[in-house]
């Protein structure tokens, strides 16, 4: 006998018997949702999600399974969890209530000669109210604290002219030349808030160089000081913004910056679109770029060797979070090639390169393949003492973090965040060490100072 309710989507009927895994892969299936996307909505490796789809990985991350039921309109309880609502959660990519509901596409991030100007001015004009809109769900929680530091920047890329863009020196290539020194200082030292807030002054320092008949020079540091930027929107979670910034980085170099800057604008463009989910184009971008600037004899060999290498280590992780196993460790390989041609590591205007960033990287690829035993045997061939900055060390520890995590061992999950946490605070305030220490709350009784850890973060409430 019918009860007048409206029909439900099978998945959200109880399946007695199935599997958790074999019940989240029958309802991405029929959201015909591909793993990538369903990885991107919910902060996971494709390849990590595949394997706990099939029974070969445990299904314990109670944070992640909600985001996984609501991602895609599945009853919790049906993955083993009691009803819950979460406003942080991301939004379903299966719709409700109409199978046949149109979903908008998310802002692209631009940057080849290619682009709709239309699309570029649309995204700018959407920045100020919704800079970091998706198709796979809203903006993290903490990005309502980050925000406010990146106003300035936004009024900057809408050319709306604040107070503090008043150039408080001469335009002058030593002035600059200081300012990207700073930028590059304050970015190694995760001095992230002081870093948004003088962003914008630098850029409009360096902008103005171009009037005073410095045209190259201009172009150039303008181009570094939004690929700054662009790493700094990345580590804040503001993907919107950072497709924008991108884009200037690499439109400013074209017009007249070096090589090498130009790589590296390129660099920046795959990353932003990386984050917005676009894998494989992510890829060629960064792949064509160290192709081209391989075939450049004119550049100084260990300049060359140093931004190709990080091009193959970024193409490498992109692939990794694709859940593409061959073409990662292809270009990591390709990556610990170019390393040994340089013998050590280096810095290179502010972004260093070399075996140990490229062990840096194997341990993030075997992360995001699922890898977690093999990303701690890379771990262990580093020396945290030895890593040239607070960024670099942090970074080193939130990903033994994440692999612990994903392995199973929250003990050693936690004290490698504690480790992070002293090496870089603000580093730690990122949304995927948030989720890291949420996750971890079910073991607070036997984590001493967790939940006070997880609270310096903004990880709780």
């Amino acid at each position: 006998m019918s009860t007048g309710h409206p029909e439900r989507h099978p998945l959200r009927q109880p399946a007695s018997g199935d599997e958790v895994g074999a019940v989240i892969r029958r309802a991405r299936r029929a959201a015909d949702v591909t793993l990538a996307q369903l990885g991107a909505a919910v902060g996971y490796s494709p390849a990590s999600l595949s394997r706990m789809e099939r029974g070969k990985q445990p299904a314990r991350d109670i944070v992640l399974l909600q985001r996984v039921a609501t991602a895609l309109n599945i009853a919790p309880q049906l993955l083993g969890l009691a009803p819950r609502h979460d406003p942080t959660a991301p939004r379903p990519l299966l719709p409700h209530q109409e199978q046949g509901a149109t979903r908008v596409a998310a802002p692209l991030p631009f940057g080849e000669e290619s682009d709709d100007p239309v699309r570029r001015r649309n995204l700018l004009a959407g920045l100020a109210g919704t800079a970091t809109a998706s198709v796979l769900g809203p903006a993290p929680a903490a990005s309502a604290t980050a925000r406010p530091a990146l106003a300035g920047l936004e009024d900057l890329l809408l050319h709306r002219p604040a107070p503090g863009h008043a150039l408080a020196t001469d335009p002058t290539p030593s002035a600059v030349s200081a300012a990207i020194d700073a930028a590059r200082r304050d970015f190694s030292a995760c001095r992230y808030d002081m870093l948004a807030r003088a962003l914008p002054s630098r850029i409009a320092l360096a902008q103005a160089l171009g009037a005073e008949g410095h045209a190259e020079r201009a172009a150039t540091a303008v181009a570094e000081l939004y690929n700054l930027a662009t790493r700094l929107c990345i580590k804040l979670g503001e993907d919107g913004l950072a497709a924008v910034t991108a884009d200037r980085a690499l439109t400013a170099a074209l017009t007249g910056a070096d090589a090498l800057t130009i790589a590296e604008s390129h660099r920046m463009v795959s990353s932003s679109w990386r984050r917005q989910g676009h894998y494989a184009r992510a890829t060629d971008v960064a792949v064509t770029a160290a192709q081209r600037l391989a075939a450049d004899r004119t550049i100084p060999k260990t300049e060359r060797l140093s931004v190709q290498g990080n091009l193959y280590a970024t193409a490498a992780y992109t692939a990794a979070k694709h859940g593409d196993r061959h073409t990662a460790h292809t270009l990591i390989d390709e990556a610990s090639k170019t390393a040994g041609q340089l013998g050590g590591d280096s810095v290179l205007r502010g972004t260093v390169f070399g075996p140990t960033q490229v062990r840096l990287h194997q341990i993030s690829v075997s992360y995001l393949l699922g890898d977690a035993g093999t990303a701690i045997d890379h771990a262990r061939h580093i020396r945290p003492n030895t890593l040239p900055n607070p960024e670099r060390q942090a970074r080193y520890f939130i990903d033994i973090a994440r692999a612990y995590n994903q392995w199973g061992k929250p003990d050693r999950c936690y004290r490698a965040l504690l480790s992070a946490e002293r090496a870089a605070p603000q580093e730690v305030r990122r949304a995927s060490v948030r989720a890291i220490a949420t996750s971890l709350m079910q073991h607070d009784r036997t984590l001493p100072g967790l939940r006070s850890f997880a609270t310096r973060i903004h990880a709780l409430p």
